[in-house]
C-alpha cells in the first residue's frame, strides 16, 4: 500500500499505543490499586482516589484504543492479500481471532467502565461499604477478563509474526 517506512511508522504507533493501554492496564492492577491501601485506609477514600486515576487513566486508554483500532486496520491490510484469505489462510484465521478477541475486549472494557467503574465511585460516596465490597468482587472477575484478553490478543499478535 505505503512505503516500508510509512508501514514501520504505523506499526510503530500500533505498538506504542498497545504499549500505553495494556501496560497502564496492568499498571492499574499491579501498581495503583495495591499501593491505594497503604495511601488511603479508610475504604471510601481509598476508592475516590483509585476512581480518580482511573478516569484520568480512561482518557489515555480510549484515545489509545481508537489509535489501536485505527492503526490495526491498516495493518490488517500486510495479513490479507484477499478477504477470501480470511478464512483459508493461518494469517487470516490469526487476523480473524484477534479481531474477535479485540471485540471481546471491547465489550469487557466499556461494560466495566460504564457499569462498574461509576457504580463503585458512587457507592462509595454515599459510605456503603459492604454494598461497594460486594459490587467490587463483580468487577475484579470482569477486569480480571478484560486482562486475559489482552494477553491472549498479545500471544494471537506474536503468532501472527511467526506466520
Amino acid at each position: 500500500m505505503f512505503s516500508p517506512i510509512i508501514n514501520a511508522i504505523i506499526l510503530l504507533i500500533h505498538l506504542f499505543a498497545a504499549v500505553i493501554f495494556i501496560g497502564g492496564s496492568f499498571f492499574m492492577w499491579l501498581v495503583v490499586v495495591p499501593a491505594s491501601f497503604e495511601v488511603a485506609k479508610e475504604e471510601s477514600q481509598r476508592t475516590m482516589l483509585v476512581g480518580r486515576i482511573a478516569k484520568r487513566f480512561g482518557l489515555v486508554s480510549n484515545i489509545s484504543l481508537i489509535v489501536l483500532i485505527l492503526t490495526g486496520i491498516y495493518n490488517a491490510s500486510w495479513y490479507l492479500p484477499s478477504y477470501s484469505a480470511l478464512l483459508s489462510t493461518i494469517p487470516g484465521r490469526l487476523l480473524l481471532a484477534k479481531v474477535l478477541s479485540v471485540a471481546l475486549l471491547l465489550i469487557g472494557v466499556y461494560s466495566h467502565n460504564v457499569y462498574f467503574g461509576r457504580k463503585i465511585v458512587s457507592l462509595a460516596r454515599e459510605g456503603k461499604v459492604q454494598q461497594l465490597n460486594a459490587l467490587r468482587k463483580k468487577s475484579r472477575v470482569v477486569s480480571t477478563f478484560n486482562l486475559v484478553m489482552m494477553i491472549v490478543i498479545l500471544l494471537i499478535a506474536a503468532l501472527m509474526q511467526v506466520y
